[in-house]
């Protein structure tokens, strides 16, 4: 992975951050692009124990180790990685090792330690946190220790924000994670109502919300709030410097949100118009 490349305006802020030593004790990755998330995720940790100037040929033993996975004070926790001996829990994350990490912050250390919160599916592949694989105990167990601590820093992967409980969202900042693997940028279905969505004017925004209201006539409200949410990561794909569309993305995941929730749907609809058309 070419950090700077393939996700510029993430790099950008976490370059800054380290520099100015601001790095956040507890960060959350959301997204579809799980390995991307991972691979953001010790680079990072990465960048905060080289020796160097953290280039990303550098072959300082801090790096070496990172990148052989070795570092004793990089950790992925999941229900399969970590495990203490005597544990016996099988499908989660498990408050041992909960106290696991604990024990290990009980001691100094020279390195920033990082601690990679995941899943791992049945073939061992990166897989997101959820309620189900990290449950309330768990979290509860982490929770002082995700807002304190001096060099320490939570990483959690996820596909979407509220998969984990509130009191771990607030102590977090949340970074949406765009795919770098192929993805169907299909958006036929908006095609016309909300295509060039940032040349729409503000006047117009509650008859486009109704236009879009109108389109749920043919199409499901997920099928549609889908289909905004792939033209806005086309337009990504298309600028990845523009942060805006970060934060653009962040609307349609909330509306999915919402939408679960039994929000009425043209309410959705408002808000995402009134959200997105400036």
């Amino acid at each position: 992975m070419h950090f700077s490349n393939d996700f510029p305006f993430l790099y950008d802020y976490f370059n800054s951050a380290i520099k100015k030593g601001t790095v956040p004790n507890s960060i959350l990755f959301f997204g579809k692009d799980f390995n991307a998330q991972y691979e953001i995720a010790l680079e990072i940790a990465r960048r905060l124990n080289c020796k160097t100037d953290g280039s990303e040929n550098c072959e300082c033993l801090n790096c070496k180790w990172i990148k052989e996975g070795t570092h004793p004070a990089i950790l992925t926790i999941s229900r399969k990685d970590n495990k203490p001996a005597d544990d016996e829990s099988k499908t989660v994350i498990s408050v041992k090792q909960a106290n696991l990490i604990k024990s290990n912050l009980s001691t100094t250390s020279e390195f920033h330690r990082v601690f990679i919160l995941c899943d791992r599916d049945n073939d061992g592949n990166i897989a997101p946190v959820n309620r189900l694989n990290f449950q309330e105990e768990a979290s509860n167990a982490l929770l002082k220790i995700t807002e304190e601590g001096k060099n320490v820093t939570f990483i959690f992967i996820t596909e979407n924000k509220e998969d984990v409980l509130q009191t771990i969202l607030s102590r977090s900042q949340a970074f949406f994670v765009p795919s770098k693997s192929d993805y169907d940028y299909n958006f036929s279905i908006i095609d016309g109502v909300f295509t060039n969505y940032r040349n729409i004017l503000r006047a117009d925004a509650f008859d486009t919300a109704e236009q879009l209201q109108n389109l749920s006539q043919k199409h499901s409200d997920l099928e549609i709030i889908n289909s905004i949410q792939n033209y806005i990561l086309f337009c990504l794909k298309s600028n990845p410097n523009d942060r805006t569309y970060i934060k653009d993305l962040e609307v349609t995941e909330d509306a999915k949100n919402q939408l679960r929730l039994g929000i009425n749907s043209a309410g959705i609809y408002e808000n995402i118009c009134l959200k997105l058309i400036k």
